[in-house]
């Protein structure tokens, strides 16, 4: 059976096929999918829910809010000196920021401009598509960036999973 860290060298570095996570999609084309699968439910079985002006406030702000928390993120990632898409290689753990609260805080940023959109156009078909993208997200891309990242940084991602929850 391989140690999480078999990929590791004698010098400490990672030693992968290709030196990323290699996730099943990226996370922001997966909420694209649902989200332009429940606008073509919406568009055979409307259902709308909310007065206009109440969706396009609310909506707002769940966008405004979710672009706001993958800013912020961004900032750590480039400040950290490491790169935010999956499909580059991990330079540094990144701890700092909303990382010490949750160790996937885009992720809930991105389900918050999904839902958003939702409550945007007003389109409960939109807002069903999340649950569906929260578990392919699960378990096509964090279980797969969790193994990479515990493979290229050890004991210290152990330690981290162990006192920061994956989501709140």
């Amino acid at each position: 059976m391989n140690e999480p860290n078999s990929n590791i060298n004698e010098a400490g570095q990672y030693e992968g096929r290709e030196d990323h996570a290699h996730v099943i999609g990226h996370p922001p084309l997966i909420h694209l999918a649902g989200i332009l699968v429940g606008l073509g439910i919406d568009a055979l079985w409307p259902a709308p829910l909310l007065a206009m002006t109440t969706q396009y406030v609310a909506g707002g702000a769940l966008i405004l809010l979710g672009l706001a928390v993958v800013l912020a993120c961004g900032l750590v990632f480039r400040r950290a000196g490491t790169s935010v898409p999956t499909q580059t290689p991990t330079t540094a753990l990144v701890i700092r920021g909303l990382y010490h609260y949750s160790r996937n805080p885009i992720y809930i940023a991105l389900s918050l401009i999904h839902l958003g959109v939702a409550v945007a156009v007003d389109s409960p078909w939109i807002a069903a598509t999340l649950p569906i993208v929260l578990i392919v997200i699960r378990y096509g891309v964090i279980a797969r960036e969790e193994a990479y990242l515990e493979a290229k940084f050890g004991q210290a991602y152990r330690d981290y999973k162990a006192r920061v929850r994956r989501w709140l």
